[in-house]
């Protein structure tokens, strides 16, 4: 199953995706889709190691501390 959603895109990212749109005789959506799903995960790692760091009793390791640690 599928969702609809409205996006309100900044004029240049707009005119980028419907420049690209043309050339490739494509739909915008096509490429919205293949963005998300090639950069979803990243960024929800991204935020989810920002809310670590953020927690009150995280421990921070320098990398020398972290190799050895891994037995890097």
């Amino acid at each position: 199953m599928s969702k609809v959603l409205n996006v309100r895109l900044p004029e240049n990212v707009a005119r980028k995706l419907e420049s690209l749109s043309v050339r490739t005789k494509r739909p915008k959506s096509f490429f919205i889709k293949e963005i998300l799903e090639m950069h979803l995960d990243e960024m929800e790692n991204a935020y989810l190691a920002l809310e670590r760091l953020k927690e009150k009793n995280a421990k921070y390791y320098t990398t020398e501390e972290a190799k050895k640690i891994l037995g890097l």
